[in-house]
């Protein structure tokens, strides 16, 4: 296990982990545990080539993604599952925040629960520190593939054979974090999945390192709470996403006064998600901006065609510094829209 040595700015946080968990012991009251069982499969996972952290999710049980995903930058991830205990969640994070690794936070929070005999739940954290844990009440069938840097669980499934699977597709998958996590949820439906079906399902990877601006951190954040086939709806949504992701590049790029790179990355969403006129859009007017008029015209042409709105927005560009003060230019380019 990789040792977490702690900045000194967190020796605070490091002396309130052991207050913290004096304060919630146990972690659920009561006789017997008080939320259904989440019928789920996930996994977590740590990408050292990126520094990525990332935990996804399958359940038949609504928005699963509220409950059972956790991450925060330059910190970790959690699963927390069957009986769902959510406080794994975000005390897992703040343990693995104030120094421990994944196996003696999980472990920390174990020795203060009451019926560990019916949790699910794995950890990772940002050194690619694995820990999980399934209960001997988990219903069956249960278990876990505990991997380099991953570590997959399921319970109430089809097939005892759905965790070994995930963890061979993520494992022989390349590409983003997301996408190896995305082919490990779609190995687990494939294998027979939930003995109850499908319902809902979620992903969120976050960024390495701490930055200090939360919103810039999470790269992917996408849930579906009710859907008959969730994880074709969340692979559709991650597509979607990598393409914005790329489209924000772009903008910050352009506000950086660097058109040519901008352009690079509107144009790489526009590949991915070309049936969106937003990224056809905007490629169009960075290349009739600087200089590119001709390359850009087949683009407004199209986008045109799809919806006159856009023509309309492009006529309002050049009053907020948006597009060059250019009567020639502009007439030139609405020139393309369809006649009536």
């Amino acid at each position: 296990m990789k040792s977490r040595r702690l900045p000194a700015a967190a020796a605070l946080a490091a002396g309130a982990a052991a207050l913290l968990l004096a304060l919630v012991p146990p972690l659920r009251g009561g006789e017997a545990p008080e939320i259904r069982p989440v019928a789920t499969y996930s996994i977590v996972a740590y990408d050292p080539a990126s520094g990525q952290l990332g935990v996804a999710v399958q359940s038949h049980w609504f928005s699963v993604g509220s409950i059972v995903t956790w991450a925060e930058a330059g910190v970790g991830a959690v699963a927390t599952q069957s009986f769902v205990e959510p406080a794994y969640g975000p005390l897992g994070i703040q343990l693995m925040k104030a120094g421990k690794a994944a196996p003696e936070a999980l472990a920390a929070l174990l020795s203060a629960e009451k019926f560990p005999g019916v949790r699910q739940v794995a950890m990772v954290d940002s050194l690619g520190n694995v820990a999980v844990h399934t209960g001997d009440k988990c219903i069956p069938a249960a278990g876990h593939h505990l991997g380099k840097h991953y570590s997959c669980q399921a319970n109430m499934m089809a097939k005892g054979t759905v965790w070994d699977a995930m963890a061979r597709a993520f494992e022989a998958t390349s590409g983003e974090l997301v996408d190896r996590l995305m082919a490990a949820l779609l190995a687990a439906e494939k294998e027979g999945g939930d003995i109850r079906g499908r319902q809902a399902a979620a992903i969120l990877v976050v960024s390495g390192r701490a930055s200090g601006t939360p919103w810039r951190e999470r790269v992917y954040d996408l849930r579906v709470e009710d859907h008959p086939q969730p994880l074709a709806e969340l692979q559709r949504l991650v597509t979607i996403a990598k393409a914005y992701n790329h489209m924000n590049r772009g903008d910050e790029l352009l506000t950086l006064n660097d058109p040519q790179a901008a352009l690079e990355e509107y144009s790489l969403a526009m590949a991915i998600y070309p049936g969106n006129p937003e990224m056809v859009f905007w490629p169009a007017v960075t290349m009739a901006a600087s200089g590119k008029v001709k390359e850009s015209l087949p683009l407004f042409r199209q986008v045109f065609a799809r919806d006159p709105n856009w023509a309309e927005l492009l006529r309002r560009l050049p009053g907020v510094g948006q597009f060059p003060d250019d009567p020639k230019l502009l007439e030139r380019i609405l020139s393309l829209l369809p006649k009536k």
